[in-house]
């Protein structure tokens, strides 16, 4: 997808202001009403780009209900496993999360970095790059995300625990709205727990909650406001509904399409939906690939993620390190958000399809290709670690972690690792028992 010549809006905007306070500053007394007039023509612009009209034959090859979604999907392999082990899920399920939890502390201090601003940080700190631990040292270590955890606390010297995400509060949330509701939950039951447990929130995931405050109801909070319904605030989701679905892709993708409804559309939704799949078929194969492509088979085989996922695997022999696949998203998504659903997803692709089943490698490689790469890191990580299961983890990535995880959510802010596993369990056994 090819978008057009981006105007230079922010740069315009920043020197419109600086302008006016010089302006005023020497006796100008028409600065308010320049602005004010400039702000009207942009409010004008949101409206008419918000009224464009769009392709009709994309949008019917992008539903947005789930029957719609289902009905445009390829054969696949809707439920891997006829029973649950809970020995062998139980392990692949703590792989799944230990790895998850690393992927995303090791990426989290160094969201966003340009690739050279990591491979320069690394040279000046003596740590190896891509990262083989965690960082030694971290720029700003007293700034602190999240209202919580400094950044000093995700280098391993400051380590006490999985400090905080929101990657990693999702993902326990996602739990909390099963235990509380029941698997047979509502997207307007997500959206209660939202108001119970989050505090703050970032894009799509802002708009809907604030919409959700606004007494606007949960199935119309992702449609007012929100240019960010196919970022990837969804996708950073997923786990959950795989955990509580092991090997039954199908489900976990239900499940996930319940919880992407309250804040995403079209692309944002599948993105939940195909690394949710992904994930819970990882617990039945050898390789992450098999998962992926599994994954595919629970989105619209016309869409547009379906497209560029296919794309990343048909060029991932081709990327062998962290250098290759950001240059090739670049090339292919040039324009587009570093936030978004799909060219994140071609990245955590790439990171798996060059790590393999070697934790260490998927999720240091994820992390140096750059964009949101505590999100992709993590996502990786959780495939991965399914696959592999608890063995197939260096202890040296959850030693750190003491057992315990850091959220930000109201009346919910510490969580043991092990607790945790055992609630994930417990549902994930009612999940096949319903069947």
């Amino acid at each position: 997808m090819k978008y057009p010549v981006e105007p230079k809006l922010s740069k315009l905007a920043r020197e419109i202001i600086e302008y006016g306070q010089l302006a005023h500053e020497i006796g100008s007394q028409e600065v308010a009403s320049v602005w004010s007039g400039i702000e009207e023509k942009m409010q004008e612009a949101i409206i008419k780009l918000n009224e464009m009209s769009i392709d009709q034959d994309l949008a019917d090859r992008e539903p947005n209900e789930l029957s719609a979604i289902q009905s445009l999907r390829k054969e696949g392999p809707r439920r891997l496993w006829d029973s649950l082990d809970m020995t062998v899920y139980k392990d692949k399920l703590e792989g799944a999360i230990l790895a998850r939890f690393a992927g995303c502390t090791l990426g989290a201090p160094v969201e966003f970095w340009e690739v050279h601003e990591m491979e320069q940080w690394a040279a000046y700190i003596g740590d190896s790059f891509p990262p083989l631990a965690y960082w030694s040292s971290i720029k700003n270590p007293n700034d602190i995300r999240y209202g919580k955890s400094k950044f000093y606390e995700y280098t391993l010297a400051g380590m006490k625990g999985v400090p905080v995400d929101d990657d990693i509060t999702y993902t326990i949330l996602g739990l909390l709205i099963a235990e509380e509701h029941g698997l047979d939950f509502r997207t307007e039951d997500v959206g209660k727990s939202w108001l119970k447990y989050l505090p703050i929130a970032c894009t799509a995931e802002e708009v809907a909650l604030n919409n959700l405050k606004a007494s606007i109801p949960a199935l119309e909070a992702a449609e007012k406001n929100n240019p960010y319904y196919q970022w990837i605030g969804a996708d950073i989701r997923s786990d959950a509904w795989a955990y509580l679905a092991p090997a039954f892709p199908a489900k976990a993708a239900e499940y996930a399409y319940r919880d992407a409804y309250l804040s995403h559309r079209r692309n944002g939704i599948y993105g939940e939906m195909f690394f949710s799949a992904a994930q819970s078929a990882a617990f039945a194969v050898d390789h992450p690939e098999q998962a992926l492509r599994i994954g595919l088979s629970e989105i619209p085989k016309a869409c547009t993620l379906y497209k560029d996922v296919e794309w990343a695997l048909s060029v991932s022999k081709e990327v062998r390190d962290y250098k290759a696949a950001r240059a090739a998203v670049d090339e292919r998504f040039k324009g587009m958000s570093g936030a978004h659903t799909n060219n994140n997803a071609c990245l955590t692709i790439f990171g798996l399809m060059i790590g393999g089943t070697d934790v260490s490698k998927v999720i240091s490689e994820t992390v140096a290709m750059g964009l949101d790469n505590d999100c992709t890191a993590a996502t990786a990580g959780s495939i991965v670690g399914a696959i592999v299961g608890k063995s197939g983890v260096p202890t040296h990535w959850y030693e750190p972690f003491e057992d315990t995880v850091i959220t930000y959510m109201n009346n919910a802010e510490r969580f043991r690792i092990s607790d945790l596993v055992e609630r994930f369990a417990l549902l994930a056994k009612q999940s096949y028992s319903e069947v």
